[in-house]
Protein backbone atom coordinates (compact mmCIF):
# COMPACT_ATOMS: atom_id res chain seq x y z
CA UNK A 1 0.00 0.00 0.00
CA UNK A 2 1.37 3.65 -1.18
CA UNK A 3 1.60 5.54 2.02
CA UNK A 4 1.53 9.37 2.40
CA UNK A 5 3.68 10.18 5.11
CA UNK A 6 2.36 8.18 7.90
CA UNK A 7 -0.91 7.47 6.26
CA UNK A 8 -2.26 5.01 3.40
CA UNK A 9 -2.39 7.20 0.53
CA UNK A 10 -5.38 5.93 -1.84
CA UNK A 11 -6.83 6.51 -5.09
CA UNK A 12 -10.39 7.54 -5.87
CA UNK A 13 -11.08 3.81 -6.69
CA UNK A 14 -9.26 2.22 -3.77
CA UNK A 15 -11.87 4.53 -1.23
CA UNK A 16 -14.91 3.28 0.42
CA UNK A 17 -18.37 4.61 0.29
CA UNK A 18 -18.16 7.53 3.47
CA UNK A 19 -14.05 8.44 2.04
CA UNK A 20 -15.81 9.17 -1.52
CA UNK A 21 -18.28 11.21 -0.50
CA UNK A 22 -16.24 13.22 1.57
CA UNK A 23 -13.20 13.13 -1.43
CA UNK A 24 -16.26 14.84 -3.58
CA UNK A 25 -16.79 17.48 -1.49
CA UNK A 26 -13.13 18.45 -1.48
CA UNK A 27 -12.07 17.53 -4.97
CA UNK A 28 -15.50 18.97 -6.30
CA UNK A 29 -16.17 21.53 -4.15
CA UNK A 30 -15.34 25.55 -3.82
CA UNK A 31 -12.04 24.64 -3.19
CA UNK A 32 -11.81 23.20 -6.82
CA UNK A 33 -13.53 25.62 -8.61
CA UNK A 34 -11.84 28.43 -9.92
CA UNK A 35 -8.09 29.26 -10.41
CA UNK A 36 -6.19 26.50 -8.52
CA UNK A 37 -2.95 28.12 -6.44
CA UNK A 38 -2.15 24.84 -5.38
CA UNK A 39 -2.28 21.21 -5.93
CA UNK A 40 -5.48 19.55 -4.01
CA UNK A 41 -4.58 15.99 -5.64
CA UNK A 42 -1.85 14.61 -7.56
CA UNK A 43 -1.62 12.74 -11.19
CA UNK A 44 -3.16 9.66 -9.85
CA UNK A 45 -6.40 11.54 -8.09
CA UNK A 46 -4.93 10.95 -4.69
CA UNK A 47 -5.45 14.12 -2.02
CA UNK A 48 -2.41 15.97 -1.24
CA UNK A 49 -1.86 17.44 2.25
CA UNK A 50 -4.12 17.51 5.29
CA UNK A 51 -7.23 16.79 2.82
CA UNK A 52 -5.99 13.06 2.93
CA UNK A 53 -6.30 12.86 6.37
CA UNK A 54 -9.82 13.65 6.07
CA UNK A 55 -10.52 10.36 3.70
CA UNK A 56 -8.98 8.11 6.18
CA UNK A 57 -10.75 9.30 8.61
CA UNK A 58 -14.53 9.71 7.03
CA UNK A 59 -16.29 10.07 9.71
CA UNK A 60 -14.29 13.51 11.37
CA UNK A 61 -12.82 14.25 7.83
CA UNK A 62 -16.54 15.10 6.56
CA UNK A 63 -17.03 17.36 9.45
CA UNK A 64 -13.44 18.77 9.18
CA UNK A 65 -13.47 19.89 5.59
CA UNK A 66 -16.91 21.52 5.61
CA UNK A 67 -15.83 23.45 8.51
CA UNK A 68 -12.36 24.37 6.12
CA UNK A 69 -14.76 25.14 3.37
CA UNK A 70 -17.04 27.61 5.52
CA UNK A 71 -13.88 29.31 7.07
CA UNK A 72 -12.99 29.66 3.41
CA UNK A 73 -15.94 30.95 2.24
CA UNK A 74 -18.71 31.81 4.05
CA UNK A 75 -17.40 34.22 6.84
CA UNK A 76 -17.84 37.98 7.11
CA UNK A 77 -13.99 37.84 7.09
CA UNK A 78 -12.48 40.09 3.80
CA UNK A 79 -9.84 37.51 1.91
CA UNK A 80 -6.86 39.50 2.88
CA UNK A 81 -7.70 39.60 6.54
CA UNK A 82 -8.23 35.82 6.30
CA UNK A 83 -5.13 34.85 4.35
CA UNK A 84 -3.33 37.24 6.88
CA UNK A 85 -4.31 34.78 9.11
CA UNK A 86 -3.90 32.17 7.42
CA UNK A 87 0.14 32.64 6.68
CA UNK A 88 0.54 34.35 10.32
CA UNK A 89 -0.41 31.00 11.59
CA UNK A 90 2.20 29.26 8.96
CA UNK A 91 5.22 31.33 9.80
CA UNK A 92 4.43 30.79 13.13
CA UNK A 93 4.22 27.34 13.30
CA UNK A 94 6.46 26.94 10.05
CA UNK A 95 3.80 25.14 8.55
CA UNK A 96 4.97 23.87 5.20
CA UNK A 97 1.77 22.72 3.50
CA UNK A 98 -0.22 25.67 4.76
CA UNK A 99 2.33 28.02 3.49
CA UNK A 100 2.42 26.70 0.43
CA UNK A 101 -1.05 26.53 -0.13
CA UNK A 102 -1.51 29.78 0.79
CA UNK A 103 1.19 31.81 -0.46
CA UNK A 104 -0.24 32.34 -3.74
CA UNK A 105 -3.88 32.87 -2.68
CA UNK A 106 -2.71 35.89 -0.78
CA UNK A 107 -0.46 37.12 -3.55
CA UNK A 108 -3.81 36.41 -5.25
CA UNK A 109 -5.91 38.67 -2.80
CA UNK A 110 -3.57 41.57 -3.39
CA UNK A 111 -0.90 41.25 -1.02
CA UNK A 112 2.51 42.35 -1.88
CA UNK A 113 5.39 39.67 -2.17
CA UNK A 114 6.86 42.27 0.54
CA UNK A 115 4.38 41.72 3.05
CA UNK A 116 4.69 37.82 2.23
CA UNK A 117 7.98 37.73 3.07
CA UNK A 118 8.29 40.03 5.86
CA UNK A 119 4.90 37.96 7.56
CA UNK A 120 7.36 34.46 7.17
CA UNK A 121 10.07 36.31 8.54
CA UNK A 122 7.94 37.31 11.71
CA UNK A 123 8.36 40.87 11.20
CA UNK A 124 5.61 43.06 11.31
CA UNK A 125 4.36 43.75 7.21
CA UNK A 126 4.24 47.19 6.35
CA UNK A 127 1.51 47.37 3.23
CA UNK A 128 -1.63 45.89 5.64
CA UNK A 129 -4.11 48.49 6.82
CA UNK A 130 -5.01 48.45 10.52
CA UNK A 131 -7.82 45.80 10.13
CA UNK A 132 -5.31 43.40 8.59
CA UNK A 133 -2.27 44.10 11.55
CA UNK A 134 -5.05 43.35 14.01
CA UNK A 135 -5.84 39.92 12.60
CA UNK A 136 -2.01 39.26 12.65
CA UNK A 137 -1.76 40.14 16.06
CA UNK A 138 -4.71 38.14 17.01
CA UNK A 139 -3.47 35.31 15.41
CA UNK A 140 -0.19 35.49 16.61
CA UNK A 141 -1.01 35.74 19.88
CA UNK A 142 -3.83 32.87 19.68
CA UNK A 143 -1.11 30.74 18.72
CA UNK A 144 2.19 31.77 21.09
CA UNK A 145 -0.02 32.40 23.97
CA UNK A 146 -3.60 30.38 23.59
CA UNK A 147 -5.67 33.71 24.37
CA UNK A 148 -6.00 36.79 23.60
CA UNK A 149 -5.24 40.43 25.96
CA UNK A 150 -8.62 42.33 26.96
CA UNK A 151 -7.65 45.19 25.69
CA UNK A 152 -6.76 43.11 21.75
CA UNK A 153 -10.60 41.51 22.58
CA UNK A 154 -12.05 44.34 23.14
CA UNK A 155 -10.36 45.95 20.04
CA UNK A 156 -11.67 42.69 17.98
CA UNK A 157 -15.35 43.04 19.76
CA UNK A 158 -15.43 46.78 17.98
CA UNK A 159 -13.49 46.02 14.80
CA UNK A 160 -14.91 42.66 13.69
CA UNK A 161 -18.08 42.66 15.87
CA UNK A 162 -18.84 39.14 18.30
CA UNK A 163 -19.64 37.28 15.45
CA UNK A 164 -16.49 38.35 13.34
CA UNK A 165 -14.46 37.76 16.78
CA UNK A 166 -15.48 34.39 16.61
CA UNK A 167 -15.13 33.61 13.53
CA UNK A 168 -11.46 34.82 13.62
CA UNK A 169 -10.52 32.04 16.62
CA UNK A 170 -12.29 29.09 14.53
CA UNK A 171 -10.00 30.21 11.79
CA UNK A 172 -7.01 29.34 14.07
CA UNK A 173 -8.26 26.84 15.77
CA UNK A 174 -9.03 25.13 12.17
CA UNK A 175 -5.47 25.72 10.60
CA UNK A 176 -3.97 24.67 14.13
CA UNK A 177 -5.63 21.18 13.62
CA UNK A 178 -4.74 20.39 10.31
CA UNK A 179 -0.66 21.66 11.26
CA UNK A 180 -1.35 18.87 14.33
CA UNK A 181 -2.37 16.37 11.76
CA UNK A 182 0.13 17.49 9.28
CA UNK A 183 3.30 16.95 11.78
CA UNK A 184 1.96 14.08 13.37
CA UNK A 185 1.33 12.24 10.26
CA UNK A 186 4.65 13.52 8.80
CA UNK A 187 2.77 14.34 5.29
CA UNK A 188 4.65 15.35 2.52
CA UNK A 189 4.50 18.35 0.67
CA UNK A 190 3.82 17.77 -3.26
CA UNK A 191 6.43 16.05 -5.08
CA UNK A 192 9.18 18.69 -6.38
CA UNK A 193 7.99 21.69 -3.96
CA UNK A 194 10.66 23.27 -1.73
CA UNK A 195 10.06 23.86 1.82
CA UNK A 196 9.94 27.45 2.87
CA UNK A 197 10.48 26.75 6.18
CA UNK A 198 14.12 24.94 7.53
CA UNK A 199 16.37 25.61 5.02
CA UNK A 200 14.23 25.12 1.89
CA UNK A 201 15.17 21.45 0.72
CA UNK A 202 12.39 19.62 -1.42
CA UNK A 203 10.57 16.97 1.27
Amino acid sequence: MIKHGELPWLTPTELGPDAIAVYNSIAGGPRAAGTQHFRLTDSNGRLEGPFNAMVVAPAIGGPLQELGSAIRYRTALTDRAREVAILTLAATLASDFEWYAHAPIARACGISETDIDAIRQGNEPQGLDATEILVSQVTRSLVQDRDVAPPLAEECHTVFGSTGFVELVVLVGYYQTLDLALRVFHTPLPEGVKRPFEGGEVR
